[in-house]
């Protein structure tokens, strides 16, 4: 990672990944795996002090977050659950020797499998997991508390996994007000905090429910509320409490912090995708990425890739397409799979299930693939030290 200048942050079916670019965004290199080869579901970095963090596990792993405070030359893990190699340590001495399996029980036991979104703020490190948990860390990851108030909630008793099961993904801060917090949860929906995650309040409510229609889809909004699917949520930048998010089936505006949302799709090609980006500083500049939809594959409409960008907050939509492929193009975007650098022209950067990273440093209108043939990318977030 270079000091001063710009490195995506790569998670990955096989661990962490820097894609480092310099100052000025170019000669890209690429360093890793990192975290032993772990899954890694999300990576940040803290543009301070440098320090990286990176979510991740599964079944056979447990869950843990890895911190790095030298720039990505060494990991530390601590682990959160147990997995199916915890069992097989400890009862086969060989394999615990092998894999330098050390007998300390995790302090979250076997509750949840994956951590699934980070999120620094305030100087408090937050995480996600699945099923659907909210953490925080007041020491930079070392230590961890589960804030109940989440699990508490009337209707967690039914909260509905998505495909990828229940999982806290999408966790956005007030840069002004540590108490103010919004997380997003597949399949439960939008729910925000302004007392630090005491008590929390569901917000998924339609401005306009008589105009919405009715859509057969499960996902589709209904009973005047948006889908609970929720794939992707920001916020913009500014005073205003203004929240965009992608959902599997549209994307939607809240000006009021999610107390009501407006659908904003019309003009896209799909109701499906998974990102959702808003520009550092202008919050009527959004980009996503439209799929063409759950039961047809996942991939780019008629197999030609294009970020849709906005500059009037999702009134109206442009594609942007030079330099993405637009033959034969088959590849998914992730939910957590587009970042953002702060430069002006903004960058833009997204990684694909087929292990590419793309970039563009003109805020959308051209593109560059800066990394290929990567395992599979699950996120992909920007440390900016400029």
């Amino acid at each position: 990672m270079t000091d001063g200048g710009v490195t995506v942050l790569v998670g990955t079916t096989k661990g962490a990944f820097l894609v480092s670019g310099g100052e000025d965004r170019s000669n890209w290199s690429v360093s890793g795996p990192f975290c032993d080869g772990w899954p890694i579901n999300h990576v940040i970095g803290d543009p301070e002090t440098g320090t990286l963090w990176a979510g991740g596990g599964g079944d056979w792993h447990g869950a843990g977050i890895w911190r790095s405070e030298d720039g990505g030359e060494t990991w530390e893990l601590t682990k959160l659950t147990r997995g199916t190699m915890d069992e097989w340590a400890a009862n086969d001495p060989d394999f615990a020797a092998m894999t330098g399996w050390t007998d300390t029980p995790p302090p979250f036991g076997e509750q949840f499998s994956q951590v699934w979104s980070l999120h620094y703020a305030h100087g408090t490190l937050y995480a996600g997991t699945k099923p659907a948990r909210f953490l925080a860390s007041q020491d930079g990851g070392k230590t961890w508390e589960h804030l109940e108030g989440l699990a508490n909630h009337p209707s967690a008793d039914s909260w509905n996994p998505g495909a990828a099961g229940l999982v806290l993904h999408t966790i956005v801060s007030d840069p002004a007000d540590p108490d103010k917090m919004w997380i997003g949860i597949s399949a439960a929906g939008v729910f925000a905090t302004e007392d630090g995650g005491q008590t929390w309040e569901r917000r998924n409510r339609l401005s306009n429910a008589e105009a919405c229609g009715h859509h057969e889809h499960p996902a589709a909004p209904r009973d005047g509320e948006t889908g609970h699917c929720v794939h992707n949520m920001m916020r913009a930048p500014g005073d205003g409490d203004l929240l965009y998010q992608q959902n599997h089936h549209g994307v939607w505006r809240s000006a009021d912090g999610g107390r009501s949302w407006d659908d904003i799709t019309v003009g896209l090609p799909s109701t499906f995708g998974f990102p959702i980006r808003v520009h550092p500083r202008d919050p009527e500049t959004i980009w996503t990425m439209p799929l063409n939809g759950d039961m047809a594959g996942r991939f780019p409409p008629d197999a030609a890739a294009a970020v849709w960008r906005s500059r009037d907050g999702g009134q109206s939509w442009r594609d942007m397409r030079a330099g993405l492929p637009q033959e034969a193009c088959f590849f998914t975007v992730l939910r957590q799979a587009m970042g953002g650098d702060r430069r002006d022209p903004a960058g833009i950067y997204f990684g694909t299930n087929s292990g590419s990273v793309f970039a563009s440093t003109d805020e959308g209108d051209s593109w560059q693939e800066i990394a290929r043939h990567m395992p599979t990318i699950l996120a992909v977030e920007v440390l900016d030290r400029g």
